[in-house]
């Protein structure tokens, strides 16, 4: 690999002198599988044999190249001022790569034996084991609990049969205040679970779960965000679809506008997901739960233009990739929040709200509005309950109308 990218014999034996010369091929050819161009190749594979010549310098062999030893290299060439932003994830690839190939002993994970990291690694095992919940609510939960017992004991030892109601009322009322009513839903309900966790497993006399505060929430108080259709269709028309981006983006843009799809639906999506000879497609949504929708023609149409054209030579079975090297999928749901967002400023567009869900509230009206009926309404957006779909209705002011009750002395 490394001889189509130096043509000079003295570059190519600069390139595999030190212990890492007998990789370099090998890490060379992984790296192009991933997409990088060969101006960075080549770059990435000199800063390759840099490390290996300075290793030789220090003595050092294989054995010795681990986290440790990159960000020491770094250092020393920070002093001539040699240091590019690429070469922190270039050295990381590549541990990874020899990792991967049983070059290197896979990293040795820091242990933290903290009476902290028991609780809540316990905790972690009880969410994901015993409550199948997903990675996304752990996300969520663990965090407000280690903040939680972080302020409670500080650098004390954690007594946990020591804390009161009123130590989780301080806590929620100091936090909740900052937070949206959504989030601060999310951090009582990390509380509560936590406390019957631990009520469950005998740290804790009683279940303190009544003693976390209730945030106040009326049901169906708000009327869901959403924009008209025309302005649906000038943000699909904005993308420029002779561009590989754009093809990309406008097939994210379609799910999430025709089928109501959320973010973390549209990250997970992967190829064996579509059905193209029933015309089907299969989402992964929230609680482990796969729903088969049809695959509307102009769908399936921007996914087979992006698949055919658009999308990188990968690995990866993610539907939606990077389009930047290294290929892979996007990491999490904010990158198609991202996503819609630029959309929106490109395409001129300022709503209230410019996430992916103001599309999915407007696919709803937009259903609501040509005679849908909830029910159907709910199967689109894959609602487990009739009520979720039901605030729906607030929306469709000519059917309140008509049975809004007369004001007393207005007119008939």
């Amino acid at each position: 690999m490394t001889n189509q990218l130096f043509t000079f014999r003295v570059a190519l034996e600069r390139l595999h002198l030190g212990p890492l010369g007998r990789y370099v091929d090998a890490f060379a050819e992984w790296l192009s599988e991933q997409g990088y161009s060969k101006c960075g190749l080549k770059y990435r594979m000199r800063l390759v044999a840099a490390l290996s010549r300075w290793m030789h310098q220090q003595g050092l062999d294989m054995c010795a190249l681990d986290e440790k030893t990159a960000v020491t290299f770094l250092q020393f060439r920070r002093l001539d001022h040699c240091v590019d932003g690429n070469d922190r994830p270039t050295l990381r690839s590549l541990l990874e790569h020899l990792r991967q190939s049983g070059v290197l002993p896979p990293a040795a994970s820091e242990v933290d034996d903290s009476e902290m990291s028991r609780i809540v690694g316990n905790y972690a095992e009880y969410l994901t084991h015993e409550r199948r919940l997903t990675k996304v609510t752990l996300d969520n939960y663990l965090p407000t609990v280690r903040l939680f017992l972080e302020e409670r004991f500080g650098t004390r030892p954690l007594v946990l049969g020591e804390i009161t109601p009123a130590d989780i009322a301080r806590f929620v009322l100091r936090h909740a205040r900052t937070l949206s009513r959504v989030r601060a839903k999310l951090l009582v309900t990390a509380l509560r679970s936590f406390f019957r966790f631990l009520h469950l497993r005998g740290e804790i006399r009683a279940d303190l779960a009544a003693a976390v505060p209730t945030v106040a929430n009326w049901r169906m108080e708000n009327v869901p965000k959403w924009i008209p259709t025309e302005q649906v269709e000038q943000l699909l028309k904005s993308c420029d679809q002779k561009r590989l981006t754009g093809q990309r983006n406008y097939a994210i843009l379609l799910l999430l506008v025709r089928l109501g799809l959320r973010s973390g639906e549209v990250v997970g999506l992967a190829l064996d997901d579509i059905d193209w000879e029933a015309g089907e497609i299969t989402i992964r949504g929230k609680c482990r739960r796969s729903d088969r929708l049809p695959l509307p023609r102009d769908v399936g149409e921007a996914l087979a233009r992006y698949l055919r054209y658009g999308r990188p030579r990968c690995s990866t079975r993610h539907v939606f990739i990077r389009m930047k090297a290294p290929h892979r999928g996007f990491l999490r749901s904010s990158s198609v929040y991202s996503l819609v967002r630029r959309a929106f400023d490109h395409a001129g567009l300022k709503p209230v709200q410019r996430g992916p869900h103001i599309l999915r509230h407007s696919l709803a009206t937009s259903m609501l509005r040509k005679g849908a009926s909830l029910g159907e309404i709910g199967q689109i957006l894959r609602h487990r309950k009739l009520t979720t779909t039901q605030i729906y209705a607030k929306v469709d002011l000519e059917s309140l109308r008509t049975i809004a009750p007369a004001w007393p002395g207005g007119e008939p």
